[in-house]
């Protein structure tokens, strides 16, 4: 924002006021002092400050009649008429400017950005590369840089990728191009031509940190994690302070199962960066993975410290109590989680099964009527609905709700041993004999599902032979 300080001059020149005085003065035709080149600019840039863009406008015009070969002015007033959404007039500003001076970075970005403005993104397109084979150094590639934003705005990853490219073999150090180039290669799932890549730039100077994490993150792309971590710890030899380094070399030890590893690249990133919840959950998932509920805990609360409204993490405090068998302390956690987010089915389905543990039915039943609800195409859902109800004795009910699971889902072996174990007790056992081999015929190893609910079922000399008979077909 313009500041009035910056006008005074030690020596008893003019502040912003004067200067803005003698403006007026000949704007109106008046005599006055012969205002230098940069006080038009200032003055310029004072109208356009304060949101007066026709004056700032008019004060171009003005300076353009004393100074008709100015660049600075020409591209102040193209850049006014660009921000007011007067693209015409700004690219008239700008070929006179081009008669003037054709080597003008700032015109050419300009006139990038206005095509851009009118979705002529070929024009910008075809103008940057052009442009391009002029300029030479940091210019050329700043000008390629946004190109591969024009890409990007058509779509054409592979363009983007390619440019890119070009800039680093230019420069192997641009870290505008090296962040960028490793985003697109993973978004497009170009990992095998950016390993060549930050291969070919690593052997020409190997101790290019970013370089290193770009391979490590290509090849993760690519599920070499254990190549991955090995380019990532290359990374942080080189700048130990590489933080995000860090945070990935503890995903590909994640993926590994290698917990104890993933947290201590988890802590070092916690020394190096701020803390941030999504770490202190990675960490609390880890301990999670070793059993150690404890551990997992306390990191997943110091990730509710930082972000009370993610429903998520309390329910994985719920799932380190419900691996405890600690019913009630889990429904507590996943109760705030579905407070938080009362439209999700798995939390209902969570409450729904400890409140069936703490033998709740009527309570767990409403959780399990919810969950159908809010999800009807899941199978889980009306299996923990027909538990619920065969377990409460509300056989008939049973019967209708398994009718509707079949309406939603079709078919499922799930069904069928839950149907034959409500028609044992309904007393209708040759009809539940045809369910039970049905389900046995389609998925054998879901009998415990039965055994679950009513472990003398195997009592049943008939049940025990039509068993024996798919053991022995096994």
């Amino acid at each position: 924002m313009f500041n009035d300080d910056s006008w005074d001059d030690e020596e008893g020149g003019s502040s912003i006021e004067d200067l803005l005085r003698e403006y007026e003065s000949i704007k109106s035709g008046n005599k006055s002092r012969f205002l230098d080149e940069e006080e038009y600019e200032f003055i310029i840039e004072y109208f356009f400050q304060n949101n007066n863009e026709a004056e700032a406008i008019t004060a171009c015009e003005i300076a353009q009649g004393f100074y008709p070969y100015s660049s600075t002015i020409l591209l102040s007033k193209a850049e006014i008429l660009f921000q007011a959404q007067k693209y015409g007039q700004a690219i008239q500003s700008l070929d006179l400017l081009d008669s003037i001076d054709q080597e003008n970075l700032e015109a050419v970005l300009l006139r990038a950005d206005i095509y851009l403005a009118q979705l002529k993104y070929e024009q910008a397109a075809l103008l940057l590369e052009q442009k391009s084979l002029v300029f030479e150094g940091r210019d050329k590639i700043e000008l390629m840089l946004e190109l591969s934003d024009v890409y990007d705005e058509c779509e054409d990853f592979e363009a983007v990728y390619k440019v890119l490219q070009q800039i680093l073999e230019i420069d192997y150090r641009n870290e505008e191009a090296l962040h960028k180039i490793s985003f697109w290669a993973d978004f497009a799932e170009m990992h095998q031509q950016s390993v060549d890549l930050h291969t070919k730039i690593i052997d020409n100077d190997p101790y290019n940190a970013l370089a290193w994490f770009n391979l490590g993150a290509a090849l993760q792309g690519q599920k070499k994690h254990e190549q991955a971590i090995e380019a990532y710890e290359y990374c942080v030899a080189i700048d130990e302070k590489f933080e995000f380094a860090y945070r990935n070399m503890a995903d590909a030890y994640m993926r590994l199962h290698w917990y104890g590893k993933a947290i201590e690249s988890l802590e070092k990133n916690l020394e190096l960066g701020k803390p941030e919840d999504v770490i202190f959950e990675a960490i609390g998932h880890c301990w999670e993975k070793q059993k150690d509920f404890d551990r997992a805990r306390f990191y997943y609360r110091q990730a509710v410290q930082l972000n009370p409204a993610d429903d998520t993490i309390f329910f994985r405090i719920g799932e380190t109590y419900t691996r405890e068998k600690k019913w009630e302390k889990a429904m507590k956690a996943y109760s705030v989680a579905l407070n938080l987010n009362n439209e999700n089915a798995s939390y209902c389905l969570a409450i729904g099964n400890c409140l069936l543990e703490l033998e709740a039915y009527h309570e767990a039943l409403v959780c399990f009527v919810n969950a159908v609800r809010l999800k009807p195409g899941n199978k889980s859902n009306w299996v923990a609905l027909v538990k619920c109800l065969y377990l409460s004795k509300d056989y008939k009910e049973a019967l209708t709700q398994l009718e509707m699971a079949r309406a939603n889902i079709g078919d499922k072996a799930d069904f069928d041993f839950y149907h034959a174990g409500i028609l044992f007790e309904l007393g209708k056992s040759k009809e539940a004999l045809i369910y039970l081999e049905n389900g046995l015929e389609e998925a054998p190893s879901k009998m415990k599902m039965l055994t679950e609910i009513n472990p003398e079922i195997l009592q049943r000399k008939s049940v025990a032979d039509l068993v024996a008979k798919y053991k022995r077909k096994k």
